[in-house]
């Protein structure tokens, strides 16, 4: 009954969007001179294009790549030139409209596991010069995977009737009464870099109500958390400067912070190639986000005698030597684990994935050698896990509830999955 009565609303909604999609204008503005492959280059490192469009052990840029989503796994396309497989025989205005509408040449709709809800924002001239670049890659022969998406979600009329809700094509608009390195970040935020992708919550559906708010949300299907870019409790930056934040961006380190997890991957093939300047506009942004004042992380429960017992010991055998006994670290190699914002957040799964997964920054430019931390999924249990975790939120200062054996075991089979 209830996937009829699903169908039913999906068919009314999709008759809707369909409408208001023929009545829609795709006009292309015109195409600028014709773009440069070697800036191009450059927008596809800063937009981590390539990451998604590659499988693992695959030729660059052939697609393939798995991405699982709740609703099924969707596959990358090939953007190299190859005519049959590949984005061979499309035009500049074909790949403007993929970018800024989400369509392909023949009006197919493409699934939003593509950011286009952020890509729409890209210029026109940004658009043609990433063009120009993927027509110079080698053209591979690869034919596209299809996708395995469960019904309803892997009909058009599901997709259209998601774009009606939730997806309205448009530009970025400079704001007038801010700087241009100001603006210039935001541009890099909003569109290319579509940070809003992690960092802002989604619904049941998969869409995010403000594509800009980047108050944290937890990546679907990965388990990691992307924390809010404009909490101070959390990862912004509002009181940082602005050369730390920059550094973080390109380095992956800096001010007593280090990315790990997804971020990692971000700096590893992305940010960390951006210039100073563009580095230095995105944190000029992220400075300026309205605080979001998530609710501290205070202590609600008691912690049990024997688990603090436990924890202790735990820390004692395989995380005093790199963090210190009283959780202060070891400067520019083990980040300090007191007052660390990262360790008392109320969302926990990032710390449990670190220590079941290891932890392991980028290596950058500027911070070719880094630290890492080894996994330890194999060398303690859940109610290991929680101790020590319990033990590290509520040491040396820190104040956060406790880590539950729940909380650990969800992590640990959603990575096992």
């Amino acid at each position: 009954m209830k996937r009829v009565l699903l169908a039913i609303a999906i068919a009314v909604i999709a008759v809707l969007a369909w409408g208001w999609h023929a009545n829609y204008s795709t006009e292309m503005p015109p195409s600028s001179a014709p773009g440069s492959a070697e800036r191009g280059a450059y927008l596809a490192r800063a937009g981590n294009c390539m990451t998604c469009h590659t499988d693992r052990g695959g030729a660059a840029w052939a697609g393939g790549r798995a991405i699982d989503t709740p609703f099924g796994t969707v596959f990358s396309s090939n953007l190299t030139p190859d005519p049959k497989n590949g984005i061979g025989s499309w035009s500049s205005d074909d790949f403007w409209r993929a970018l800024h509408h989400g369509r392909t040449p023949d009006g197919r709709l493409l699934y939003p596991a593509f950011p286009y809800p952020n890509y729409t924002e890209v210029t026109r001239a940004d658009s043609d010069a990433l063009f120009a670049f993927l027509r110079t890659v080698p053209a591979v022969a690869k034919e596209n995977t299809p996708h395995n998406l469960r019904w309803p979600y892997n009909t058009q009329a599901a997709l259209a009737a998601w774009r009606a809700l939730y997806f309205r094509p448009g530009v970025y608009e400079e704001d007038t009464k801010r700087s241009a390195q100001w603006n210039r970040g935001a541009y890099l935020v909003r569109g290319l870099g579509h940070c809003a992708a992690c960092h802002t919550a989604r619904n049941a559906l998969g869409a995010s109500s403000d594509m800009m708010d980047l108050s944290g949300g937890l990546i679907p299907m990965q388990n990691w958390y992307a924390p809010s870019l404009a909490s101070a409790r959390e990862a912004g930056v509002a009181d940082w400067p602005t050369e730390d934040a920059a550094r973080l961006l390109r380095h992956g380190a800096a001010r007593g912070a280090t990315v790990l997890g997804p971020m990692a991957e971000v700096v590893q093939y992305s940010t960390q190639y951006l210039s100073e300047q563009d580095a230095e506009a995105m944190a000029v942004f992220l400075k300026s986000l309205p605080p979001v004042e998530a609710a501290p992380a205070s202590g609600t429960r008691q912690v049990d005698s024997a688990v603090a017992l436990r924890g202790a010991r735990i820390y004692g055998e395989h995380c005093t030597q790199c963090h210190g006994e009283k959780g202060e670290g070891v400067a520019a190699a083990y980040p300090p684990l007191a007052g660390n914002r990262a360790v008392t957040m109320p969302v926990t799964a990032n710390l449990v994935q670190v220590v079941l997964g290891g932890g392991y920054p980028p290596a950058t430019a500027g911070n070719p050698r880094p630290f890492g931390m080894p996994p330890y999924v194999m060398k303690l249990n859940d109610v290991d896990v929680a101790a020590v975790l319990t033990h590290i939120r509520t040491s040396w200062g820190n104040q956060a509830p406790p880590v539950t054996e729940l909380d650990v075991a969800q992590q640990r089979g959603g990575a096992e999955r």
